[in-house]
């Protein structure tokens, strides 16, 4: 067992960002998937869901899309900072 007084002595682990765009474009794709089977759903659903839980629904689907927006925005800034290097 790690003494108490080691995580004040022993340096953070290294920022690794080599990955983030990789892991961003996965998220975007999981994201996008999660949508796509939001809106099947209330396709085929709608009529046996109460009011609020369509709007719960659309709403996600709605944070979802600003979620992508900003994760293509994060990629961006990702690249351009590669870049930079």
């Amino acid at each position: 067992m790690a003494k108490e007084n080691d995580k004040y002595t022993k340096p953070p682990k290294p920022d690794d960002r080599s990955d983030n765009v990789e892991k961003l474009q996965q998220m975007i794709h999981d994201t996008i998937e999660n949508y796509r089977e939001a809106e099947d759903y209330l396709k085929l659903h709608a009529e046996e869901l109460s009011p609020e839980e369509i709007e719960r629904i659309k709403q996600k689907n709605k944070n979802r899309l600003t979620s992508i927006q900003n994760m293509r925005e994060e990629i961006i800034d990702e690249v351009h900072d590669n870049d930079k290097k």
